[in-house]
């Protein structure tokens, strides 16, 4: 085999492995609330985190509580993840907090906020994604 055809050929190889790679890659899916605030809360808003997760604002009518998780798309090694809660305007600091190294969320947290507008925010190894004064009531 001539050395052009030897290139060849390997050009062949190799782009038929990229695209086998390719094809078998799967996207990253995104992050779903699977009841962490405890039966009867029902997700009322959410925000991605960037590509890394996605906050969950709940609600629940019998506890009269709203409820914040910040969950992974995907859980793995135990990465600093964060939520907060607050009654509008949030400030400096959040109401209620968690935050620490975790493999797939932080929270739940809980606030009582009847009658009033909520701040809340999920930040996942840096990026943070969130709501100002939104759920009013």
């Amino acid at each position: 085999m001539t050395p052009v055809k030897k290139a060849a050929a390997a050009a062949a190889v190799a782009v038929t492995a990229l695209a086998g790679a390719m094809a078998t890659a799967s996207p990253a899916s995104a992050a779903t609330y699977g009841n962490e605030c405890g039966s009867g809360y029902a997700v009322v808003n959410s925000a991605a985190i960037g590509t890394k997760g996605t906050v969950f604002l709940t609600y629940s009518s019998a506890t009269g509580k709203n409820c914040v998780v910040a969950k992974r798309n995907s859980a793995g090694s135990a990465v600093l993840v964060e939520a907060g809660l607050s009654v509008n305007p949030a400030g400096n600091h959040w109401d209620v907090y968690d935050g620490g190294y975790y493999t797939s969320y932080a929270g739940p947290i809980y606030l009582s906020a009847s009658g009033k507008c909520v701040d809340w925010m999920g930040r996942i190894s840096g990026t943070e994604g969130g709501k100002r004064k939104t759920n009013c009531g």
